[in-house]
């Protein structure tokens, strides 16, 4: 069943079955999936870049192979860094101007950056300008993204009907892996095509510079959209009411708790992602010497099914809730290093697809309901500052380390073991995040939205006709 089909099929709720609705909620779907397939093409192409090129590229008098991935993740990290300032900005933008607008300028900065990243020269050429201006770019690069995930899924999760909201809301987290399929494919079709010495000169390039055409269509798509009522709704009520504030020093004054649970929600999810798609690669090319390109295969086969098994785990979280799914995601990812790498130790091609696809499953299991979670989390007038405040937040903390932690323990005891057991301790903290959270399976944004106005004693908003 195609993705519009399943909105008319899932429209029902507190969304009107009127023709112009269903046709309005097919727009905001394409629009967050396309965006968000644009904004993580590019951040997932560094990652895997990093793991492949830069190190040589950018690195090259770094010591080891593995010193020089180590500083190119170094690099990497720095995207991470930016997405908090980036999430603090275009939250408050967002809040304030609206969805729509705000991810229209993310995704032209994002491609801008990344487009002139495939322009850079290396280290050979410029010296030490090519790492420095290689990070200037993944700052801003990391910054648009900050700004792009809770735009992108609070376009859906506000238009979604409440019954439903797990499973719509989930469709632009599946674009992720989409996002990450399509580098992986550019690369690994240029790995193919191109002799080792011409695909470290030029042919990784390539991938970055198609992330242009990529961006236009998501651009074009973004401006046909419109915001959701209850955004709007929310936002005559911040202008009627100059007492009542919006944003960030808002929402980390009022909800604290709301943000404390979005980023022990986020923690292990986001660290065993980066394990899986990151340092999976590092341990497989520099233990075993594993060829490369059917190495990005395995990569491709194993996002293929993590973008099916995400909205249906979405679905899930609808008819189960929300905190049974995300436990089993936490508990089953504490144990996927437990048997990942004896898979990867046989390299046996099977058996790593196998590993990794189990591994992204588990994940699907955390990240599919995120969206849902973190919107009921908080009211309307402060959400897009609430959920990208703790999901970047933690970003720094989680995928940014992750994989420098990763290669830093395998460099310093030659095993598996010491990420394995990383890994179960980041679970750990996701486990009692999930244990202390309330179930708002099926609840009403109107009313967390009329639960705020009561305790901060704000007028009720007044709905959109």
């Amino acid at each position: 069943m195609s993705v519009n089909s399943r909105v008319e099929a899932g429209s029902g709720g507190t969304t009107s079955n009127s023709g112009n609705e269903k046709s309005g909620l097919k727009k905001i779907v394409a629009a967050s999936m396309v965006g968000t397939v644009v904004e993580w093409y590019e951040f997932f192409l560094y990652a895997t870049a990093a793991s492949l090129v830069f190190g040589t590229v950018f690195f090259p008098n770094a010591g080891s192979e593995l010193d020089g991935i180590l500083a190119a993740f170094l690099t990497y990290a720095v995207g991470f860094l930016a997405r908090p300032l980036g999430g603090i900005v275009f939250g408050q933008i967002g809040d304030r101007l609206g969805r729509k607008h705000t991810l229209q300028v993310t995704i032209i900065l994002v491609g801008v950056a990344t487009f002139l990243m495939g322009c850079l020269p290396g280290f050979d050429t410029i010296g030490y300008w090519a790492p420095a201006l290689l990070i200037g770019l993944r700052f801003i690069q990391g910054f648009a993204v900050g700004g792009e995930w809770g735009g992108a899924v609070l376009l859906v999760a506000e238009h979604s009907p409440d019954k439903s909201r797990g499973f719509w809301s989930s469709w632009p987290q599946a674009a992720v892996p989409v996002g990450n399929l399509l580098a992986t494919l550019v690369l690994l079709t240029m790995s193919w095509i191109l002799p080792a010495e011409q695909f470290m000169s030029w042919g990784w390039r390539v991938a970055f510079w198609l992330s242009a055409v990529i961006v236009v269509i998501g651009y074009y798509i973004r401006t046909h959209v419109n915001e959701a009522p209850i955004f709007l709704e929310a936002r005559a009520q911040v202008e009627a009411e100059q007492a009542i504030s919006y944003g960030v020093t808002e929402v980390i004054r009022k909800y604290p708790r709301g943000i404390l649970s979005a980023m022990g929600l986020r923690f292990a999810e986001n660290i065993l992602y980066y394990i899986i798609v990151s340092f999976s690669i590092v341990y497989l090319v520099t233990v075993h010497a594993y060829d490369t390109s059917q190495l990005l295969f395995a990569l491709l086969l194993a996002h293929v099914v993590h973008f099916l098994v995400i909205p249906q785990v979405g679905r899930l979280s609808d008819r189960f809730g929300r905190r049974p799914v995300y436990l089993a995601g936490a508990i089953l990812g504490a144990t996927w290093a437990l048997f990942a790498f004896p898979l990867f130790d046989t390299q046996n091609p099977v058996l790593i697809i196998l590993a990794i696809t189990l591994g992204l499953c588990f994940h699907a299991l955390m990240y599919a309901g995120q969206p849902a979670i973190m919107a009921e989390l908080f009211p309307t007038r402060m959400r897009y500052s609430g959920v990208s405040l703790g999901y970047q937040v933690t970003s720094i903390l989680a995928g940014s380390m992750a994989p420098i932690i990763a290669v830093a323990l395998l460099k310093e005891y030659n095993s598996w073991v010491p990420v394995a057991l990383y890994l179960a301790g980041a679970c750990a903290i996701t486990v009692v995040a999930v244990l202390t959270l309330k179930e708002t399976r099926g609840i009403s944004l109107r009313e967390v939205d009329a639960v705020d106005a009561r305790k901060h004693g704000l007028a009720p908003a007044t709905p959109v006709r």
